[in-house]
């Protein structure tokens, strides 16, 4: 698999990444499948938060990657912190106490890389320097980021932070397109010409951050491959695959990386099978009329 620089960090991380939020959901031996055939397929990136599962994806995460034959080193572990029962949480207290839960939970010394998982509108960036100064220099954090986050957020914690954040996890797919939808509009009336993330996939180019796309295969109705209910866009993606031997489930994940802005896509499907089906997205690259072709089937217009 294909991999790319994970912000400005010295991270080489797999363009397709395993998203563990359902692993709860598993036994040991079906989580130590999932790592596995993750491992073989490439992906060298695993995605956590400590509110997945109320904590029991980390842990286990940590039973069935015992089970395996893959070391710490081999891998990189990222976790999200700040969603609490009702409320958000980026205080100097609850970031530490989050990030050592985290790794008691997954058996490690250290997180890859951390991410603020959503903003929280209380926010004293000097309290999460603070935290992250502290987790740094420690060694139990080696990079830091934010998921859900517009760009003057993240200025905001760029102003007191002094490590750099590399990525920004964000909902992207082939239909959930609002990343790009205002640009494509730009001094138009239609409707997707209003920019309501504030021009974040440009920000994000610009200042050399990584955006992680999270459910990737989301419409408003649910998982829209094979579904009726989206019949235009899988026709097309399936159009589109027959030319390079993929399904559509595959197409959908390619059509992402396809973007020049190099997204690392978080894969949130625990089934063996369809994570090396996914993972075949990486081998091609669509040309720009496909692309376009794909968008427009998802319902957009192009001016």
């Amino acid at each position: 698999m294909r991999k790319i620089k994970l912000g400005k960090s010295d991270l080489r991380v797999s363009e397709i990444a395993l998203g563990c939020m359902r692993m709860s959901e598993l036994d040991t031996n079906d989580a130590k499948k999932v790592i596995e055939t993750a491992h073989n397929e490439g992906i060298n990136f695993y995605d956590h938060a400590d509110i997945y599962g109320k904590g029991e994806s980390e842990v286990r995460f940590k039973e069935a990657l015992k089970k395996t034959s893959i070391n710490r080193n081999e891998i990189l572990l990222q976790s999200k912190i700040g969603i609490r029962a009702g409320f958000y949480d980026f205080s100097k207290e609850h970031i530490i106490s989050s990030v050592e839960g985290s790794l008691k939970r997954l058996g490690t010394d250290y997180l890859d890389t951390l991410l603020l998982h959503r903003p929280d509108t209380l926010v004293e960036p000097e309290e999460v320097a603070e935290a992250f100064d502290q987790l740094h220099s420690s060694g139990k954090v080696k990079h830091f980021g934010v998921s859900n986050h517009s760009p003057l957020q993240i200025e905001l914690l760029k102003k007191y932070v002094n490590q750099e954040l590399i990525a920004n996890q964000l909902q992207f797919g082939v239909m959930h397109t609002g990343m790009v939808d205002a640009g494509i509009n730009v001094n138009t009336k239609d409707g997707n010409a209003i920019d309501h993330d504030r021009a974040v996939l440009d920000y994000s180019r610009l200042n050399d951050m990584t955006i992680q796309p999270w459910s990737p295969v989301h419409g408003e109705k649910g998982v829209f491959l094979n579904n009726p209910d989206y019949k235009k866009v899988n026709d097309k993606l399936s159009e589109v695959g027959e030319k390079y031997g993929l399904d559509n489930e595959a197409m959908s994940i390619s059509w992402i990386l396809r973007h020049p802005a190099q997204m690392q896509v978080i894969l949130g499907t625990m089934t063996p099978e369809r994570i090396k089906n996914y993972s075949k997205a990486t081998n091609i690259r669509m040309t720009r009329k496909e692309w376009y072709d794909i968008y427009s089937a998802a319902g957009n217009s192009i001016p």
